[in-house]
């Protein structure tokens, strides 16, 4: 059985009619049967789903860690002035390993300063956590590198493509790529395709807002890190600079190149294409 994806309801279509299951079921049917909806569904049962599920994971810790440490800098505000004292200057690893070595056991005879040790105790636990959610990373982002290099090696061979943005643009490709029937429709599933924003004899191209932003902001980072490192990038922009484009359409530009790149080393397991 092959399964369609279907866009919400026209809007016009829902202030008229109203919104029920069964009005949303008639009318995917019908986009279904009319041909209007003709994007297959990303299948969930190969590598790729394993990636989504790491990097789900992944975000999760990451943001608890940062969570973490902000309320561990805050207590510190208003900890000790000895305290703050011993601390201050430490960056923010050797001062995480710093607090978690403080001991988080009660002390009767500490009455007097019961602030002072409750903060000590708070800092200690909080120091374990972001020790604990800091291995937890590092152990998903080998499992996930492991998982790349395993089953997808062509994609970290070009510059500026790590594991971390090469499995953000297959779980948007999906374990099935053979369903994007071309590199453009992936460079629209990235919101990397031209929107044309032309005005009279003005005829302009701008950025599209659309599309799965997570990817979009991978192919970002492969343009920023391409633009330090690889000559033939630097190259294109200085060439495009000089015929009056703006660092944002150049840019955007990069980002397309980028998602054909990605969209062929998939698909048909070339090796990396040359900036044009």
């Amino acid at each position: 059985m092959e399964v369609f994806e279907v866009n919400r309801p026209d809007r016009t279509d829902r202030r008229l009619r109203g919104k029920s299951d069964p009005f949303d079921a008639q009318n995917a049917a019908r986009a279904v049967l009319s041909g209007r909806a003709y994007a297959r569904a990303k299948s969930g049962d190969g590598a790729v789903q394993i990636a989504r599920m790491y990097k789900l994971t992944k975000g999760s810790a990451v943001k608890a860690r940062t969570q973490a440490i902000n309320q561990l800098k805050a207590i510190l505000v208003t900890a000790d002035p000895d305290l703050r004292e011993q601390l201050a200057g430490l960056k923010t690893p050797a001062l995480v390993r710093t607090c978690a070595q403080f001991d988080d056991r009660e002390d009767d005879d500490g009455v007097k300063d019961a602030v002072g040790q409750a903060t000590r105790i708070a800092l200690g636990l909080l120091g374990q956590r972001i020790d604990q959610l800091t291995r937890q990373i590092r152990d998903l982002e080998r499992r996930l590198a492991g998982l790349v290099e395993r089953h997808f090696p062509q994609l970290l061979v070009p510059v500026g493509i790590g594991p971390d943005s090469a499995a953000t643009l297959l779980i948007t490709m999906g374990d099935n790529p053979e369903r994007l029937c071309s590199e453009a429709s992936f460079a629209a599933l990235c919101g990397v395709s031209p929107v044309e924003h032309s005005s009279g004899r003005q005829r302009h191209h701008r950025l599209n807002r659309g599309g799965d932003r997570r990817a979009n902001a991978a192919l970002y980072r492969i343009v920023q890190t391409r633009l330090r490192f690889d000559a033939r990038t630097r190259n294109y922009y200085e060439r495009r600079t000089a015929e009056g484009k703006t660092r944002r359409e150049i840019i955007r530009c990069l980002k397309r190149i980028a998602a054909r790149e990605v969209f062929n080393l998939v698909r048909s397991g070339i090796g990396p294409s040359e900036v044009a």
